[in-house]
């Protein structure tokens, strides 16, 4: 952490420097920062190319799909040219083209139960920007049991959300800090609703870049959102700010919790 920042690193990362907020202890902090995004897409893409800009050390990138046309109308990292290459891969280079000073670890895998606990240990904080249910709370079960701190961003065809889950620690009054199946119910679906009715694509873009921004002050210790949820609405231009609660009766952290390990 007392390393000095190299000449070259000093003039790229000079605006995060001269923040008070950040400073050049921030900026080593964040250099020797692992974060892993599960999902490369629409929300993965944006957050993927600011974390890169803001120096993080290790960024780990999780997602078993392939580049097709249909992403290109929101998923910034690609190209025409990247059509048909592994997401991973096509992000590895566009991310280094931006940066090449830190390591980018490609995980062309989906999440499962088997590869859950050993992909996420890692590293230092998880995003999630996933595509599917069952991924979503495998990935909170995970991160509750590993003691990870957990961005999770979604959207809608027309409605953003964002908010961080550190399930493991306890509130102000002494019950657990929210996790996704308090915010969420387990039922039997599978996909989002922007895979079956669409997705305006720039709004990825604000909901993505604002995944990366809470990751970035979870990693400074300045995190806000841990039991407050972030909803926005792109076509009315509104944010609202709501609080989130422990729900004690879920599965995993109510009164009766039913899952004591993850699932397989």
């Amino acid at each position: 952490m007392d390393t000095p920042l190299s000449p070259q690193q000093l003039e790229r990362y000079a605006p995060h420097i001269l923040l008070r907020e950040v400073g050049g202890d921030g900026q080593r902090r964040l250099l020797n920062s692992r974060v892993l995004l599960v999902g490369v897409g629409g929300l993965g893409a944006p957050a993927a190319f600011y974390l890169a800009a803001a120096g993080i050390g290790r960024i780990g990138l999780a997602d078993p799909d392939h580049v097709t046309l249909s992403n290109l109308q929101r998923q910034i990292l690609y190209a025409v040219s990247d059509i048909g290459d592994a997401k991973t891969a096509a992000a590895q280079r566009a991310l280094h083209r931006l940066n090449p000073d830190i390591e980018i670890a490609t995980h062309p895998c989906r999440l499962t139960a088997d590869n859950a606990e050993a992909l996420i240990a890692d590293y230092d904080i998880v995003l999630d920007g996933s595509d599917n249910f069952a991924t979503r709370f495998l990935l909170n079960d995970a991160c509750y049991f590993a003691k990870k701190p957990l961005v999770s961003a979604a959207v809608g065809p027309l409605s953003g959300q964002l908010t961080t889950f550190r399930a493991y620690e306890k509130d102000a009054d002494g019950n657990p800090n929210p996790s996704y199946r308090c915010l969420v119910p387990e039922t039997g679906e599978e996909a989002l609703p922007c895979e079956r009715e669409g997705i305006l694509g720039a709004l990825t873009g604000v909901m993505g870049s604002l995944q990366a921004l809470e990751a970035v002050k979870e990693l400074l210790d300045r995190g806000t959102l841990v039991g407050r949820l972030l909803l926005y609405d792109p076509w009315e231009t509104r944010f609202r700010l709501i609080r989130l609660r422990w729900d004690p009766s879920n599965p995993l952290t109510g009164h009766s919790p039913s899952i004591h390990r993850l699932r397989r």
